[in-house]
């Protein structure tokens, strides 16, 4: 299994991390992982992104919302491949803390026995890139809320 968490405590209230995570169309912007991304924030909806591996060019990504709780968390997941082969998760967590902060969990996980051949080809893309979204979101959510 492969899993990439990452934390960070963001100068900024739950709703402006939200607003950052939420606004698909802006993650060009200011994400150095996900250079585009469609979505409706509706759980069996697709999510259709352009993820900056380490290929000279985007990877089309396309996976599926699974959960939704507006305001605290939204996940999704790629369609799991036949026989438990592999499947994965990615979740965005916040939880609001005292004085206009916020906790931001950023969760992804690949499992299934295809699993390590992944990891092998893109775990180095995905142990930067996640932390990379990770702490962009920080930066645009502070941006945001001190405009």
């Amino acid at each position: 299994m492969l899993v990439v968490d990452d934390v960070v405590e963001v100068d900024a209230p739950a709703e402006v991390v939200w607003s950052v995570l939420t606004d698909f169309d802006r993650y060009g912007d200011w994400n150095p992982f996900i250079s585009r991304c469609r979505a409706e924030l509706t759980v069996g909806a697709p999510i259709d992104m352009r993820v900056q591996q380490l290929a000279p060019r985007p990877i089309p990504m396309r996976e599926w919302i699974h959960s939704v709780t507006p305001g605290r968390e939204f996940g999704y997941s790629m369609k799991p491949i036949p026989f438990g082969a592999l499947r994965s998760n990615r979740r965005h967590t916040l939880t609001p803390l005292t004085g206009d902060r916020t906790r931001y969990e950023s969760h992804f996980e690949l499992a299934g026995w295809l699993a390590p051949l992944v990891g092998l080809l893109f775990g180095r893309g995905f142990r930067r890139g996640f932390p990379g979204m990770t702490t962009a979101v920080e930066r645009e959510a502070e941006r945001r809320h001190a405009a």
